[in-house]
């Protein structure tokens, strides 16, 4: 079970759209080496057309923290297609989200604000200046006006979308909605709601977020007018001879009025209210379904805004015995893709084959291609739409990339042993469900030993079952696999000495690093130049 966006968020002084983390290796569906080697970031800001804060954070967390239950995915789906055949329902929803976007931000400030002092003045958007009347109930209302709006909305028929509507609408049963919709009852030992107080008759102070207290103004009248009953004196006659005397008496109470009023509400009362409701696991869920809400719309718009094919993938189930499978045409990357109607699509399929050996020149797009891949795995499993033409898969229990990592060496290990440990943990995390790249193997040894261990990792994925993708120069270990009848040879293509960014069936025996030597003003004759010049 995810964690809430306000669990996330409890040690943060202001709310963060990305502080959803992956999870460690074999934990979840990606760890944090993978979610950085495809890009997660980039991917995050290529989907994201969510309003809310809210809405973001839950988008960037399904990336983080993707789906690994067929049943859950496509229940996903099946609220996109419902919102995309009800223009109607779809229109209401766009409506609550945006009338939400300014409100949102007074609910965080009331939860999250600094308060500075009964002096102090607000400079930053997260301080709180008074007492916190105003920042109180501007962000109680975000949220009654968000039950009220969904309350108005016909029940939806898709299970995932009843589901965020029934989250919402439970929160008019909680104790923090009757509290923010008032009123609320200060005993000497608890805040209280109205649902509290039935067939109670013990003392309370009924709190109203306003500085001005009708009965207690009242009251302190009262109280002059019986003083000024009892004990006559000049001070309680108003004549121009008696003022600087009134003056003496009332000044200092009113001084007095403010700050102790104020500060009592505000210690007693606004601090303790949103610390509940910062902890409230109904308004967690409330504010989860919010931003669930605002996600199926995100995927909307970026469907709408990508330009050229965009499917939801077709989900299959699992064969027995199970290991990953899926099959792309058109496939094209979801961040260099968007908006870029020359950015070249690929066709791609793993079905009974579980190994794909893909070779080419440098710069010629083999790496772009295996992110499409993971990247198309990852969007299918949050329920999104993908650059394809059609796109049918199985969901992936794990997707690991695997890359080079120079810059983080083990003490003592090398690289070779660095990378080895990597692919260790990849190995052992990894199921016959899984989809598995790797950028290259055993590089930083002999090319005996090279072959030799690239050979007996690749079987060991080849025996497991899962779905595995190995990019390499080592057009030798390929030929290896091809004469066991294991694997299919990809190669990039290349016309004219420039890349096609087409995968094409076969395997590529040239590198083409003079090509990029001289690209980077590095060749040869780049040498001898700076060396005739120096």
């Amino acid at each position: 079970m995810n964690q809430t966006l306000l669990q996330s968020w409890q040690n943060n002084d202001w709310p963060t759209i990305k502080s959803s983390k992956p999870l460690d290796t074999g934990d979840g569906v990606i760890d944090q080496r993978t979610f950085n080697t495809i890009e997660v970031d980039e991917l995050f800001d290529a989907v994201n057309h969510a309003l809310t804060i809210a809405g973001q954070a839950v988008l960037f967390r399904s990336l983080a923290q993707p789906l690994n239950e067929l049943v859950q995915i496509k229940a996903k789906q099946q609220a996109v297609e419902e919102l995309r055949n009800n223009p109607a329902l779809k229109a209401q929803l766009e409506r609550i989200v945006e009338q939400a976007v300014p409100n949102e931000k007074n609910f965080y400030l009331l939860l999250f604000g600094e308060f500075l002092g009964t002096f102090g003045t607000a400079r930053e958007d997260h301080e709180i200046e008074g007492y916190g009347y105003l920042q109180y109930k501007r962000g109680i209302r975000f949220m009654l006006e968000l039950v009220d709006q969904i309350q108005s909305v016909e029940t939806p028929q898709s299970d995932y979308l009843k589901s965020i509507f029934d989250k919402i609408k439970t929160f008019s049963e909680s104790r923090p909605y009757s509290l923010m919709q008032g009123p609320v009852y200060i005993t000497e030992n608890a805040i209280q709601c109205k649902e509290q107080r039935q067939g109670t008759f013990s003392p309370a102070v009924i709190f109203k977020p306003r500085l001005f207290k009708p009965l207690l103004i009242s009251l302190f009248f009262g109280t002059v007018w019986t003083l000024a009953h009892f004990f006559p004196t000049d001070m309680f006659q108003v004549s121009t001879e008696a003022i600087p005397t009134a003056t003496i008496f009332f000044v200092p109470l009113l001084l007095a009025y403010y700050p102790i009023v104020g500060g009592f509400d505000r210690d007693s009362c606004i601090i303790p209210l949103r610390n509940e409701f910062k902890k409230s696991p109904a308004v967690a869920e409330t504010l989860d379904a919010l931003g669930q809400l605002d996600e199926l719309l995100s995927f909307i718009k970026f469907s709408e805004a990508f330009g050229g094919n965009k499917v939801l993938p077709e989900l299959l189930e699992q064969k027995d015995p199970p290991h990953h499978r899926i099959n792309l045409q058109d496939a094209r990357n979801p961040v260099l893709g968007k908006q870029n109607p020359d950015y070249v699509g690929n066709d791609f399929a793993l079905d009974d084959d579980k190994l794909v050996l893909v070779t080419g020149p440098n710069s010629g797009g083999k790496t772009a291609f295996c992110k499409t891949v993971t990247q198309i795995q990852l969007l299918a499993q949050i329920g999104c739409f993908v650059p394809a033409k059609s796109a049918t898969l199985t969901v992936a229990d794990r997707i690991f990339y695997q890359a080079p990592e120079i810059s983080h060496l083990d003490d003592g290990e090398g690289r070779f042993g660095t990378e080895l440990k990597q692919t260790k943990d990849i190995f052992l995390a990894a199921t016959a469900k899984s989809l598995v790249v790797l950028d290259e193997l055993s590089e930083g040894t002999t090319f005996e030993e090279k072959m030799e261990s690239s050979s007996n990792v690749l079987n060991g994925f080849y025996r497991k079952g899962n779905s595995t993708i190995l990019i390499t120069h080592n057009h030798q270990l390929v030929d290896h696999f091809v004469a066991q009848g294991i694997g299919l040879p990809k190669q990039v293509e290349f016309a004219d000495d420039a890349p096609t960014y087409k995968l094409v069936p076969g395997i590529s025996r040239v590198s083409h690093a003079d090509r990029v030597a001289k690209k980077i003003g590095f060749s040869k004759q780049d040498i001898d130049n700076y060396l005739a010049d120096s």
